[in-house]
C-alpha cells in the first residue's frame, strides 16, 4: 500500500512541475526559438502516418516479454505519452545540448521511469518485433538504444526523423492494429525491419532544455502538454 501511495505522489509531482512549466515558460516562445531537441528535454513524438504519440502506462503484455506496453494515442493530453531524452549509459549527454543526428538516445519514460525498449519478442498483434518499456529508474540494458536518423545536422522540433534500434537493426514504426481491452483503441507500436511511411516520427508538444550560453533556458513548443 504504501509503495502505490508513493508512486501516486511521484505521478502527482510530475503532473505540478508540468503545469508550472506550461504556466511560466510558454509566454516566452514569441521572444525566444529554439530549432532543436535537446538532451535532457521532455517531449511528445508522434508518428506522422497515423497521427497517434508514442505512450506508455502500467499495463503489461499478456504474452511476448510480459513488459510494461509501448502503444500509440490519438490523445494529445495524455501525461503517459511524456519521454525524456538522455544519452547512452554511462555516456550522459550535456543538459542542453542539441541532439546531432546519428547520435545513439535512450528515451525514459517520465511517468514510469522505465526506458524504450525493443528485443526479439514478437509484438502481439502484427507479430513484428516487440516494443516495450523496460528497466527501474531509468536504468535498463543497451535494448535500449536508439539511433536519431535525419537528414539535417541536428534532431529538429517538429522535422520528421527515424529511430533505429541499435541492437536489432530495426525500425520503430506503428503496425496499424488496434487493442481492445483494457487498452481499447490504441494502436501498437513495434519495430520493422523495412522502412516504411509507419517508421516516420516527428516532436510535437514538449518542455525543451537550452544551451547554458542561452537564455531563458527553458521554452515550450505548444500550448498543450
Amino acid at each position: 500500500m504504501t509503495k502505490v501511495r508513493c508512486k501516486s505522489c511521484i505521478i502527482l509531482a510530475w503532473k505540478v512541475i508540468l503545469f508550472l512549466l506550461h504556466r511560466y515558460c510558454y509566454c516566452e516562445v514569441s521572444d525566444v526559438h529554439y530549432p532543436y531537441v535537446t538532451c535532457g528535454s521532455i517531449i511528445k513524438i508522434e508518428n506522422t502516418n497515423y497521427k497517434v504519440r508514442l505512450h506508455s502506462h502500467e499495463v503489461k503484455y499478456g504474452s511476448g516479454s510480459g513488459q510494461q506496453s509501448v502503444t500509440g494515442t490519438d490523445t494529445k493530453e495524455d501525461i503517459n505519452s511524456h519521454w525524456v531524452v538522455n544519452g547512452k549509459m554511462g555516456h550522459p549527454c550535456n543538459r542542453g545540448q542539441p541532439v546531432s543526428c546519428g547520435t545513439v538516445v535512450r528515451l525514459e519514460h517520465l511517468t514510469s521511469k522505465k526506458n524504450l525498449h525493443s528485443h526479439h519478442f514478437p509484438s502481439p498483434l502484427s507479430h513484428n518485433q516487440e516494443v516495450s518499456a523496460f528497466g527501474e529508474d531509468g536504468k535498463g540494458d543497451t535494448g535500449d538504444y536508439w539511433k536519431v536518423v535525419c537528414s539535417s545536422d541536428y534532431w529538429e522540433r517538429g522535422g520528421n526523423i527515424r529511430l533505429k534500434h541499435e541492437d536489432t537493426d530495426s525500425w520503430l514504426s506503428v503496425s496499424g492494429h488496434s487493442y481492445g481491452r483494457p487498452i481499447h483503441g490504441q494502436l501498437e507500436v513495434c519495430t520493422v525491419q523495412h522502412l516504411d511511411s509507419s517508421s516516420y516520427w516527428r516532436t510535437v508538444e514538449g518542455v525543451y532544455i537550452k544551451p547554458e550560453d542561452s537564455s531563458p533556458k527553458l521554452i515550450h513548443q505548444h500550448k498543450e502538454l
